[in-house]
């Protein structure tokens, strides 16, 4: 069910709506919106100085021929920040995916160091003082170990 365009259950308040005059190319607009007086001088203040801007580079150009060169300025613009923004959440989500996969490799380092670790304690304990060169024969001792481990409790 909707209220006021709001749909049951919403908690979000509806933003006031404000008035607005603006004097652009010197006629008295009203806009209705939810932006700042701020924001609204702002845009008033762009949007004369482009007219301008366009009525110099062109003085024949009519008001309205004026108006639409804005309008279509603007949303080529707009068209060309949507890009950019789509581009930029693009390379954020592949720029997370790369955090997640140097977290999980920096995990993998830090299990073979441990594995490492545990395999030179077992080398220290049986007074074997080789050096293990990897990963995979530290891994071999460990199972070396356990093996051995295992067979005496089985022995006993």
């Amino acid at each position: 069910m909707s209220v006021n365009g709001l749909q049951e259950g919403t908690i979000e308040m509806a933003q006031e709506r404000k008035r607005y005059k603006a004097v652009i190319a010197n006629h008295t607009y009203t806009i209705i919106g939810n932006e700042s007086k701020h924001h609204m001088d702002m845009v008033t203040k762009l949007v004369n100085e482009q007219l301008t801007e366009i009525k110099k580079m062109s003085p024949q150009t009519s008001d309205e021929d004026a108006a639409i060169l804005l309008a279509v300025n603007a949303l080529s613009d707009q068209l060309k920040k949507q890009e950019q923004v789509l581009r930029l959440e693009k390379e954020e989500a592949e720029y997370k995916k790369q955090a997640v996969r140097l977290v999980e490799l920096e995990n993998r380092v830090k299990r073979i160091e441990a594995i490492e670790q545990e395999a030179r304690q077992v080398l220290k304990e049986n007074g074997d003082d080789r050096e293990i060169h990897n990963h995979v024969e530290a891994q071999q001792i460990l199972n070396e170990n356990r093996k051995r481990q295992i067979q005496q409790k089985a022995n006993s």
